[in-house]
This record gives C-alpha cells, sequence and structure tokens, in this order.
C-alpha cells in the first residue's frame, strides 16, 4: 500500500528526520508532537493546561491535514515529565474527545525536547 506524507502548517515542522504523520490506506500514525508554537517553533508559554492544550492543538491541525479529525483516534500515547498532571490531561482531553475514546497509554518520562513537560502521538483510522 503506498504512503502518503502529511505536512501542514498549522503544525510544527518537523525538527528531525520524520514527518509530521503517514497515511497508510486508511490510517494515519501521528508522529509525537510537543506543545511548540507553529509560527515560531518556540514553546507555548504559560503552565501545564497551556501545554497540554497546544499539543492537543497541534495534533488536530495534522489530524485534519490527513482528512479526519482529533476523534477520529483509535490509540493515543502521552508522555509526561511529572506523572502528577496526569488529572489535568483527562480534565482536557474530555474537552477535545467525546466517546468513544481512543485507547490510551500515559507514560512518566524523564525528559522531552526542547524541555517540554508533555508530548503525545496516536494513530489515526479514518474509516469512519
Amino acid at each position: 500500500m503506498p504512503r502518503e506524507i502529511i505536512r501542514t502548517d498549522q503544525a510544527p515542522q518537523a525538527i528531525g528526520t520524520y514527518s509530521q504523520a503517514i497515511k497508510v490506506g486508511r490510517t494515519v500514525y501521528l508522529s509525537g508532537q510537543i506543545p511548540l508554537i507553529p509560527e515560531t517553533m518556540e514553546l507555548a508559554d504559560g503552565d501545564m493546561e497551556a501545554q497540554i492544550r497546544r499539543v492537543f492543538d497541534n495534533l488536530t491541525a495534522v489530524a485534519r491535514a490527513a482528512g479526519g479529525e482529533l476523534q477520529d483516534l483509535v490509540k493515543l500515547n502521552i508522555f509526561l515529565t511529572d506523572l502528577s498532571h496526569f488529572p489535568l490531561v483527562n480534565q482536557i482531553m474530555a474537552e477535545y474527545f467525546t466517546e468513544p475514546y481512543p485507547a490510551r497509554a500515559a507514560i512518566g518520562v524523564a525528559a522531552l525536547p526542547k524541555g517540554a513537560g508533555v508530548e503525545m502521538d496516536g494513530v489515526m483510522d479514518l474509516g469512519g
């Protein structure tokens, strides 16, 4: 099956040897997003809430560029440098998703690129 590279200026550009997303058939693999502002490629100012929202906004932009919506995610991976922020992730996630929620993993990590406190990636199904 051919692979389609997904690109959008509405999300941060890749800062390494990867694509924002790859579409294979009706499945889209979204690369990890940290709270970078697309226009400046700088971390979002503010607290952890601002960082989490920026990540969800970045994922939304990539999902839309691939022809879907965030709600089409079937798997979401969340990486946090401080797992005490997990309740906040749940609270904010409820504003971006409705049931059925994607399968999910939350992983505590020692560090993330550019000193971010949160990163998320996922898999999206465009099959409806």
